[in-house]
């Protein structure tokens, strides 16, 4: 039997090569003869240049970058040259991940998002025509105010030092970056996101995501009218052209996206880039209808499968594919949440939680490749034919 093994990261536990690692060692032990294929994904979060990495011929470039809080801190930038195209890959989150943070530490009004900038600096600079920026697991709301700091755009002091400081900007904060978009233009710029929050608004990035980075709840409003005031400025220095149907002035601030990663996407779609599913990034890395092509079972998985993962990110996106070829999809997650009526809706044939109750909760958490590979090799009892 032919099993192509794809999950993404157990967040909190493991990462998704360590998943799929775990997945295959348990199987092993209940299905030895079977053909294991591991294709580790990433929905754009921490681990997203790990999984690129695994699946395509690149080099790894090592650079020193700030941190939320202006701290050094190692990163990488993958470079791949393909078909005559120089294409560099960024996750944000090795500069400005939330891991970087102590709890104390967490506040979006104080975070930045300068090292994501430095690191498109770092990826022009190597002579890429082509920057994938993966905005996943950041810490920050600052619309991307640092990013731009850090490419050269305005005062640093009241750019790059968090959303705290946006509502005070004066109307010619962002001299420059007129420029920086002219200079940016031979590049493409895709913004690589399953978060399709505008920035502003009661969906916003503030409204949906600050609490989890730090904010406590007062802030919220004083988040919003930083970025709603960072935008005006923004407008005014770069104008973002007509909407094509309305005929109107362009609201990049309430498109789809353009609040991922704390308001990153919106100061990257204002420089011209396009947004894109970063899973599909992934998969498209791995050559996934290949693969499929070439399994008789799949397996995905996460730490938790719930309602959010039927309609968009990595187990959605691998129970979408191997259905449109009719091929059984299996879930294996750290906990479900999700009943059988829903999940085989999106044509999955079964999903399996590590811990199945309040009392396996802890020994997944203390030996999750343990538990993992237990619960797989029991799986392999379950479908595999032998």
């Amino acid at each position: 039997m032919r099993v192509l093994i794809c999950p993404q990261a157990f967040v909190g536990t493991l990462t998704a090569v360590q998943a799929a690692e775990a997945i295959a060692a348990g199987w092993r032990t209940r299905a030895p003869a079977d053909e294991l294929t591991l294709a580790p994904l990433s929905a754009g979060g921490p681990g997203f240049l790990d999984v690129l990495g695994a699946a395509l011929d690149g080099l790894h470039l090592g650079v020193t970058v700030s941190d939320p809080l202006g701290r050094e801190v190692p990163a990488a930038v993958l470079i791949v040259q393909h078909a005559g195209r120089r294409t560099a890959y960024i996750e944000a989150a090795q500069s400005i991940g939330l891991h970087h943070l102590a709890a104390h530490d967490r506040n979006p009004l104080l975070t930045s998002s300068f090292g994501v900038g430095q690191l498109i600096a770092a990826a022009v600079t190597e002579g890429a025509d082509r920057v994938v920026v993966s905005v996943g697991g950041g810490a920050t709301n600052d619309g991307g105010a640092g990013l731009l700091a850090a490419l050269g755009v305005g005062d640093q002091r009241s750019l790059a030092c968090g959303a705290a400081g946006l509502a005070g900007l004066a109307d010619d904060a962002l001299l420059g970056v007129h420029e920086l978009a002219a200079r940016l233009r031979p590049v493409e710029l895709v913004l690589a996101t399953e978060d399709d929050s505008p920035l502003l608004g009661a969906r916003g990035t503030s409204a949906e995501h600050a609490l989890r980075k730090g904010a406590a709840p007062h802030d919220v409003q004083a988040l919003e009218s930083g970025l709603g005031r960072f935008t005006e400025v923004l407008r005014r220095a770069l104008p973002p052209g007509k909407d094509l149907l309305s005929g109107l002035d362009r609201r990049i601030d309430r498109e789809p996206g353009s609040g991922a990663g704390g308001g990153i996407g919106y100061a990257l779609m204002a420089l011209g880039a396009r947004r894109i599913s970063a899973t599909d990034i992934v998969l498209q890395g791995w050559g996934f209808d290949d693969l499929l092509s070439g399994s008789d079972l799949v397996i995905t998985g996460e730490g938790c499968f719930d309602w959010r993962s039927l309609t968009a990110g990595t187990v959605y996106a691998v129970a979408s594919a191997a259905s449109r070829r009719g091929l059984p999809t299996v879930v294996l997650a750290g906990r479900v949440e999700v009943g059988r009526r829903e999940t085989m809706a999106l044509g999955i044939a079964g999903s399996y939680a590590v811990a199945e109750d309040r009392t396996s909760v802890a020994a997944a958490i203390a030996d999750p490749v343990g538990t993992l590979a237990a619960r797989a090799a029991r799986l392999a009892g379950t479908w595999s034919v032998r």
